[in-house]
Parts: structure tokens; sequence; C-alpha cells
């Protein structure tokens, strides 16, 4: 039940703590309170559970460690799965992709946090509500503003 949202898991890890090594820690202890706290479990969505259990995982590790010195965000990037693609169409996607990634890691984290959910994990705004913790009015207010700080990024990016 769990196991398919492990990519989701990280990749909300990965965003709101902008740490490769860190995110793997926090989502192996996501995942080990999830499995000790199953019986409380009231069914509905497993997803949004677990991501909710992976978002309070990040803000303890951030709290514990203030000061932390991230390390690059290099490795964010996926490449696209194209058949006909070129080596310099790759490295220009792969490029773009490291950029994109970029700007939603300098976003405010209430900001980075609702975009990645929304765009990246496809979460509904009911469901981004029920992790963040906050109205659905709230989460529709947060990905507009995301998405215009993302927009006005864009614009600048030559």
């Amino acid at each position: 039940m769990l196991l398919p949202h492990l990519d989701a898991a990280y990749n909300l890890a990965r965003f709101l703590l902008r740490d490769r090594t860190a995110a793997d820690d926090v989502v192996q202890e996501a995942f080990l309170r999830a499995f000790r706290s199953f019986a409380g479990y009231r069914g509905g969505d497993a997803k949004a559970w677990l991501l909710a259990i992976v978002r309070n995982c990040c803000f303890s590790w951030s709290g514990a460690h203030r000061g932390y010195a991230a390390e690059s965000t290099a490795e964010l990037a996926e490449l696209p799965d194209c058949e006909e693609s070129t080596p310099e169409s790759l490295a220009a996607r792969t490029d773009e992709i490291h950029a994109i990634r970029r700007l939603i890691e300098r976003l405010p984290e209430p900001f980075r946090e609702t975009v990645v959910l929304r765009e990246l994990e496809d979460l509904s705004y009911k469901e981004i509500a029920a992790v963040t913790g906050v109205a659905i009015g709230t989460v529709m207010s947060r990905l507009a503003r995301g998405r215009r700080l993302l927009t006005r990024e864009l614009e600048r990016v030559p």
C-alpha cells in the first residue's frame, strides 16, 4: 500500500530539505513511522497520509539540523525517455530540467511544497490540504502565488 508512493515521498523530502542524503534518511524514518502507526490508519488516501508523515519528518529533521549546509542540487534531474532524442537535445533538456528544479527549490517553503505536491506529485487540492493541514483556499492561493513566482523567474532566465 505504501511502497508505490516511495518516489513521491522521496521527491517531497528532496524538495523540502534540498539535500539528497537527508531526504533518504527522512523517507526511511517516515516509512518506519508509517508502519509503526499503521494500526491507527483510518483508511482514505494512503499517498496523502504518507506524504503528511514525510512532511512532518522533514520539519522535525530541519529543526534538529538548523545551520546544516545542504549539498548541491545537481543530481535532481532525470533524463527524459525519448526514443528519437539526439545527444544534443538530451543535453539541452537536462539543462532545462536542472534550471526548473533550481527555480522550484528557490521558492519559499509553503509555495515550494504546494507546487511540488500539485505539479510533480499530481495531488488534488483536497489531498494537498490533507497533507499540509491547511484549507483548500490556502492551497489554491499558495499554488497560484507559487506559479506566479516561477513564471516571473522563468521570464528572467536568458
